[in-house]
């Protein structure tokens, strides 16, 4: 088929910025992934979506959302995730689902809610440490490989002067990021 390079702007390797972009952001990316905590796992999720609905009935997306918004976007399940927790619990009976419009809203059994308080002593898996950082929602490390990306794409598909110009605001946000430090 040919050189894989050959479809590559002119000057992209050797030397050339793009990938050094890459490398940094890849990197910091990885820093920012492991700071930010544990993963959510399966039984945090069950944990979620029961402690979600003891306060009301809820569709899969507001269940999704709900988290996302109690963890200032820490942590954001996957409907994959979701779904067929919701339909682990329905099939042990703790939620029921009734549908309208299309859409399935999901409240608690008896069975349910009696899990659910038995666990209401125990902070909610948005609250759990890792999940935060001193009372405050992990945000920044979301906006940390917000930007890991958003400058990895410039460096993937940008041309020349459009890399440089991303360096240049990313130099720029990191000594504002230092300023802050040095405020009182």
């Amino acid at each position: 088929m040919g050189d894989r390079s050959a479809g590559r702007r002119s000057g992209a390797g050797d030397g050339w910025p793009a990938t050094a972009v890459w490398d940094a952001m890849e990197q910091i990316r990885g820093q920012f992934d492991r700071k930010a905590g544990p993963r959510m796992g399966r039984g945090d999720v069950r944990a979620a979506v029961l402690a979600l609905l003891a306060e009301k009935p809820m569709h899969g997306y507001q269940i999704i959302h709900e988290i996302e918004e109690r963890s200032g976007g820490a942590w954001k399940p996957s409907p994959g995730s979701v779904y067929p927790t919701l339909q682990l619990l329905a099939d042990e009976g703790f939620i029921s689902a009734e549908e309208s419009n299309g859409r399935k809203t999901y409240s608690l059994t008896d069975e349910g809610r009696q899990a659910a308080d038995a666990a209401a002593d125990q902070p909610a898996p948005w609250e759990a440490p890792g999940a935060r950082d001193h009372g405050r929602p992990t945000a920044l490390p979301k906006a940390g490989i917000d930007l890991a990306q958003a400058a990895a794409q410039v460096g993937r598909t940008g041309n020349p002067e459009q890399v440089k110009q991303a360096v240049a605001v990313l130099e720029d946000a990191r000594r504002k990021l230092y300023s802050i430090l040095a405020q009182e």
